[in-house]
C-alpha cells in the first residue's frame, strides 16, 4: 500500500536541565588484557522516540525531533514548527505530569495536528477518581474507592481492607510501591500522609482486587480494534509481597521484583472471558473518549470477574512495551504498527 509521504515531528518532553537530542557517550575503549578478547560496550537502550522515528523513515515519511523542555523558547518553537503531522509522546511539561493535557491543548489552539489523545481524554484519564466516576455511570466495573486530601474526604464508597493507596493524577506507577496495600487503619493513615506530603496530591482509596494483571491494547477511532491481551505475570513475586505493577515491578533493574516479573501474551483465557475483556476495554476506549490508540489496564479475579483499575491515553510505544507486544501478537510488524497510528491520526485531520 502506498502511503503519502508526511514530514512528520517526533513531539517529546524532557526537564529543563536536561540536554536534547544529545548524542549517546562514546564509549570508553577497553583496557589492554592477556589472552582475553576485549568486552563489547554494553549496548544503549533505545528511546521509545528514537523507534518511531526508525519506523517513520522506513514508512517513507520525513520524521525530525521536536522538544519541549519547559521553557517558553521551546513553545515558541513549536508554535513555528512546520509539520504535517506531530507524533505527540510528550507526557509533562517543566517536570509535571499533569500539564500533558495542557501541551495537546497547545497544539489544538494552533491548529497543528498531532497523533493520541485530546486534553479531553488526558484529563479524565489522569483524574483517577473521576475516570472511575465515569466507569460507574456506564455501568463498568470498577474497585470502590475514596478520595482524601489533608482531612477532607472528597467522595466514600463503603470500602473494606485491605486498600491500595496511590495519587490520584499521576502514572507510570509513580506513588505506588510495596507499601502502597495497607491492612489497617494505621497503614491507611500513613500512607495517605505520604501521598499529601510527596506530591501534594488527593490519595485515592482503593479496595485491592485479588486477580491476574491484564492489559487491553485498544487501535482506532470510528470501529476500534482490541488487541490480544498481554498479563503482567505477578505470580512470583517474593512471598509476601503485594502482587502490584509498583515501580520496584516496572522502573527499578536492580529489584528482585523487577527481575522475576514479566508480560506476556495472556494464556489460558477462553472465549467468553476474552469477549468480556475486550467489551469491558472498549467501553472504556470510549467513555473516555481516548482515540488512535490507548491501553486499559484490568484485574481479572479467580471468579472470573473484570475490574478496570486505569486507562492510559498515549501509552509507552517502545517495540518491547505491553502495546507493541499486542500488536505483535495480532499480526503488525512494529513499523506498521506505527505507520497505523499515523494514518488513524492524520484521517481525523482530512477534510471530506
Amino acid at each position: 500500500m502506498s502511503r503519502e509521504k508526511l514530514k512528520i515531528a517526533v513531539l517529546y518532553d524532557v526537564l529543563e536541565d536536561e540536554v536534547a537530542d544529545a548524542p549517546p557517550p562514546e564509549p570508553e575503549k577497553p583496557a589492554k588484557t592477556r589472552g582475553k578478547a576485549p568486552r563489547r560496550a554494553k549496548k544503549r537502550e533505545k528511546h521509545d522516540r528514537e523507534e518511531i522515528f526508525e519506523a517513520l523513515a522506513k514508512l517513507g515519511h520525513e520524521p525530525f525531533y521536536q522538544v519541549v523542555d519547559g521553557r517558553d523558547q521551546s513553545l515558541i518553537a513549536l508554535a513555528r514548527a512546520e509539520a504535517d503531522l506531530f507524533f505527540n509522546l510528550t507526557e509533562s511539561y517543566a517536570g509535571d505530569d499533569t500539564m500533558d493535557m495542557n501541551l495537546a491543548a497547545y497544539l489544538d489552539l494552533l491548529g497543528k495536528p498531532y497523533t493520541g489523545a485530546g486534553p479531553h481524554a488526558l484529563y479524565l484519564a489522569q483524574d483517577k477518581a473521576l475516570a472511575k466516576k465515569i466507569f460507574a455511570f456506564h455501568g463498568i466495573r470498577t474497585p470502590f474507592f475514596a478520595t482524601s486530601y489533608k482531612g477532607k474526604l472528597d467522595h466514600s464508597h463503603d470500602i473494606a481492607f485491605p486498600l491500595i493507596v496511590k495519587p490520584t493524577s499521576e502514572d507510570g506507577s509513580i506513588g505506588i510501591d510495596s507499601g502502597s496495600v495497607v491492612g489497617s487503619v494505621k497503614e491507611l493513615m500513613e500512607r495517605i500522609h505520604y501521598i499529601h506530603e510527596e506530591f501534594d496530591a488527593p490519595a485515592l482509596i482503593e479496595e485491592y482486587i485479588e486477580g491476574r494483571e491484564i492489559y487491553a491494547a485498544v487501535l482506532g477511532n470510528e470501529s476500534p480494534e482490541v488487541l490480544p491481551m498481554i498479563e503482567l505475570d505477578l505470580s512470583r513475586l517474593p512471598e509476601g509481597a503485594p502482587k502490584i505493577a509498583g515501580k520496584e515491578v516496572k522502573w527499578d533493574k536492580e529489584t528482585e521484583h523487577y527481575r522475576v516479573t514479566k508480560s506476556a501474551p495472556a494464556e489460558g483465557l477462553d472465549d467468553d472471558t476474552v469477549k468480556r475483556l475486550s467489551d469491558t476495554a472498549l467501553a472504556v476506549y470510549q467513555a473516555l473518549k481516548l482515540r488512535d490508540y490507548g491501553r486499559i489496564d484490568m484485574r481479572l479475579t479467580p471468579k472470573g470477574e473484570v475490574y478496570v483499575i486505569e486507562a492510559n491515553p498515549n501509552p509507552w510505544l517502545a517495540s518491547g512495551a505491553e502495546f507493541a507486544m499486542a500488536a505483535k501478537k495480532a499480526g503488525r510488524s512494529y513499523t506498521q504498527l506505527i505507520g497505523e497510528i499515523v494514518d488513524l491520526a492524520k484521517a481525523r485531520y482530512t477534510v471530506g
